[in-house]
């Protein structure tokens, strides 16, 4: 299994897409940009076939601190999640 990273992605793109790696870069930094100020106004963003990017609000909880045992309070949080359409759990399963 290999790790692939933002710039491997922008490079596949631009090949793919006969474009220069710089108008690639903008346009998925814009990309990025635009789920994750959607995310942040509790918006969903859905990609039919691909996915959801959707947030999540966690409760306050108390933890504890593996170091010291001590007791903590966690505290209330969003986060982001995602949920996985039918034709990439498909593509993948193959």
């Amino acid at each position: 299994m290999a790790r692939i990273t933002k710039a491997d992605i922008i490079s596949t793109i631009a090949e793919k897409t006969d474009t220069q790696k710089v108008v690639t870069t903008r346009v998925v930094d814009a990309f990025i940009e635009e789920v994750t100020a959607q995310l942040a106004q509790k918006n969903e963003v859905a990609f039919t076939g691909f996915g959801t990017f959707s947030t999540s609000d966690r409760a306050a909880r108390q933890g504890v601190n593996p170091a010291t045992g001590e007791k903590i309070q966690i505290a209330a949080t969003t986060v982001p999640k995602f949920k996985a359409g039918k034709a990439l759990k498909d593509a993948v399963k193959a």
